[in-house]
């Protein structure tokens, strides 16, 4: 027969076990979250980029919440040589598993110490193209010029070429211009000229540049080349193709 105080006792002590460890849970969480908060406020912390300090927030809080869950697990008197004959066992398994993930950790640490882009870069990599949102330990996550989130293993950025458009302080915008053959080839470059020249954001050194490049026989082509802060591109970029467009009009040379 079973001794049922003896039973008691066991469920007792069982049940204290748990309280105590929800108990540390509560609080070492409450902890934690101050912890994190004061590495925060930390004039180091604050001193470094903003994608750094996005990695060291996770990378801490993940250890932290790890120490707390090994903590817990003495607290409820299970083994720690159980657990590690466990993990150890299983551990052809679990790596099989996380392959993939532990490719993208070492990954996200790899673009912290080389840094080929940071946070509110605008890049071009691994078949995905915005400015850089976040980079996290497993993924960096692009926001495309129509507001669409592309989320990216940071172990595919780390094996793919990284086109950086943010990397310098200035930009050139390159644009290409069709018009019927036969039209005043100084003309035409002079009015594409005129027009980059007159933009405020265009820079004017070096100097704006317009050139016949090719053509066919219909038509030719022209190449344009202005230079401006990375930060205006796209507003250079599509005021460029409209102005010179209009400008083409109104002298009665139309852009084909």
């Amino acid at each position: 027969m079973f001794d049922l105080s003896t039973i008691g006792d066991v469920l007792i002590q069982g049940a204290v076990k748990v309280i105590i460890a929800l108990l540390v849970w509560f609080i070492g969480s409450f902890i934690i979250k101050k912890l994190v908060k004061l590495m925060e406020g930390m004039k180091g912390f604050k001193k470094q980029d903003e994608t750094l300090r996005k990695f060291l927030h996770d990378a801490v809080k993940i250890l932290l919440y790890v120490v707390l869950v090994v903590s817990i697990i003495g607290i409820l008197g299970i083994p720690m040589a159980s657990i590690v004959a466990v993990l150890a066992s299983a551990g052809l398994a679990v790596g099989m598993a996380l392959q993939g993930s532990l490719s993208n950790f070492a990954g996200g640490v790899m673009l912290m110490i080389f840094k080929p882009f940071r946070v509110g870069d605008y890049i071009s990599a691994a078949g995905g193209e915005g400015v850089v949102k976040e980079i996290n330990l497993f993924y960096t996550v692009l926001n495309t010029i129509d507001n669409k989130a592309i989320t990216i293993p940071n172990g595919s950025l780390m094996n793919a070429n990284v086109t950086n458009m943010s990397s310098e302080e200035n930009r050139r915008v390159d644009l290409t211009f069709g018009c019927a053959k036969g039209e005043d080839v100084a003309k035409l470059q002079q009015i594409m000229l005129d027009v980059m020249n007159a933009h405020e954001l265009v820079l004017k050194d070096p100097e704006p540049f317009a050139r016949l490049s090719g053509g066919s026989n219909e038509a030719m082509e022209f190449t344009t080349r202005a230079w401006c802060k990375s930060a205006d591109y796209w507003t250079v970029y599509f005021d460029l193709t409209q102005q010179i467009t209009e400008a083409l009009g109104a002298a009665e040379f139309g852009s084909i």
